[in-house]
């Protein structure tokens, strides 16, 4: 990793000073596929209260300088949104025993230093000080044939699955946001990954 980054990790009113800085991230990351995410502002500010609002909600940050270039987001599911605990009451799990990790962003120009691995491990940190087993996270679904693919691009799937994450079809939500080319929000599958810590 270059020695001129910084990776801290902050709990719940300490985020407040970086939610402009992580909404501007998401909105930045997220336009890239698989999401393709036509992002504002304001919509960003109040999701990323939640965060806020949760003493048990922890971020970890990444720094270049004073810049933050990265950021990895993870929260109790029993304070997480309706449709995101839905699936697993549905599958009958017990919610209080899972931490949910939101989105990892970091700029394409610092991939490929293991900071991925980093936001795992010091979100899964989190979950056991929460004294949570069960760690789980979800990502869109986008059929192969999808007509913004990059023919370079490839799924996170064996990069989840090397740090202990399983695949879980059947437990599966939609979330609705505009994609680039859209006039109007649709709704995007997600299917979630789970691990057991």
């Amino acid at each position: 990793m270059n020695d001129n980054l910084k990776i801290i990790r902050l709990k719940g009113i300490e985020l407040a000073p970086y939610i402009t800085d992580l909404a501007a991230l998401r909105i930045s990351v997220f336009r890239a596929f698989p999401y393709l995410y036509d992002g504002n502002m304001d919509y960003e500010k109040k999701y990323l209260q939640t965060y806020i609002n949760c003493p048990h909600a922890n971020m970890v940050l990444v720094f270049d300088g004073k810049k933050v270039v990265g950021a990895s987001t993870a929260i109790p599911l029993r304070d997480e949104t309706g449709e995101c605990k839905a699936p697993f009451l549905t599958a009958n799990i017990d919610i209080d025993k899972i931490f949910y990790f939101g989105e990892s962003v970091l700029l394409p120009e610092y991939r490929g230093q293991h900071i991925g691995k980093r936001f795992f491990a010091e979100r899964e940190a989190a979950a056991r000080e929460n004294h949570c087993t069960i760690t789980a996270f979800c990502g869109v679904e986008r059929p192969a044939n999808h007509p913004h693919r990059p023919a370079d691009w490839h799924p996170l799937d064996n990069f989840w699955q090397q740090l202990g994450y399983q695949k879980h079809p059947e437990i599966h939500t939609t979330y609705s946001w505009k994609d680039l080319d859209e006039n109007t929000e649709s709704e995007k599958p997600m299917v979630f990954w789970m691990k057991q810590l």
